[in-house]
């Protein structure tokens, strides 16, 4: 089956809907459409950047290129970790925090793929080192920004219960124990309802586009499950990683709990 070129009609009708829910969101006074249409703006110009950006790559493959735009993708990555969270941590540990939680997993998690599960030779093919990295960040920022907000806010909120298990006696880790828990918990939920629903509810991305694109529908089902299985592996990891060096961050060498190192709570 041959692949159907989009044309910028199509794209702009699609495009359409978009404005459609903006006209929706300002008469309904919700206050999103300005955010709305700024974030189909920015994936528009930024997707377009890529394809242009992956062409060079595909001709090239150039591991220092390649290398470059992996890291270009992290720190962005980083970014949005902070981004989302109420009260983040201040200064360095901001962005450092996250960024170094997707380092770990997100790119062990896809060397892993090429070199013991695909195979492929060599290991920085670019149609299937950033396709893998690509969506292995997408999902592991998300459950580690959805962990580190969940840890900040509950010590924020529960900081007389924290400081009550230190008077007791209990040590930084003990202390904080119980909310590490919850955290981790909400980071994990997203990737699990979307493996447990995947073929039932909704039809994952991957499998999505490698149908469309002509590959066998069976084939295309089993590169979706090993995305899936990458994907909890890596926000597992991440989470764990984010979760451990952010609770230890909120405490001093004398195991005392210092939330001034985290910035005023924002709304949203």
């Amino acid at each position: 089956m041959q692949l159907i070129a989009l044309s910028p009609l199509d794209l702009g009708l699609a495009a359409a809907l978009v404005v459609i829910l903006a006209l929706i969101s300002w008469r309904l006074r919700l206050g999103v459409e300005r955010r709305l249409l700024i974030a189909a703006a920015r994936s528009s110009v930024q997707l377009a950047l890529l394809g242009l950006v992956l062409n060079v790559l595909f001709a090239q493959r150039s591991l220092p290129l390649i290398g470059l735009l992996s890291l270009g993708m992290l720190l962005a990555a980083g970014y949005e970790v902070m981004a989302r969270q109420k009260r983040r941590f201040r200064g360095s540990w901001g962005m450092g925090l996250g960024s170094l939680s997707m380092f770990l997993s997100s790119f062990s998690v896809t060397l892993f793929a090429l070199l013991v599960i695909i195979r492929v030779e060599p290991w920085y093919q670019p149609q299937y080192l950033i396709p893998l990295l690509g969506m292995l960040l997408g999902n592991t920022m998300s459950g580690i920004a959805i962990s580190l907000d969940n840890l900040t806010r509950a010590a924020w909120d529960q900081r007389g219960q924290i400081e009550a298990r230190l008077s007791l006696g209990h040590d930084w880790s003990s202390a904080i124990a119980l909310l590490r828990q919850d955290a981790l918990r909400a980071g994990l939920i997203p990737i699990i309802n979307a493996t447990a629903t995947a073929g039932i509810v909704s039809l994952p991305g991957m499998m999505t586009g490698q149908v469309l694109a002509g590959s066998p529908p069976m084939e295309a089902a089993k590169y979706q499950l090993m995305i899936l299985f990458l994907i909890a592996a890596g926000t597992g990891l991440g989470s764990l990683v984010a979760i451990w060096l952010g609770s230890r961050r909120l405490f001093d060498e004398r195991e005392r709990l210092r939330l001034d190192r985290l910035a005023p709570g924002r709304s949203g």
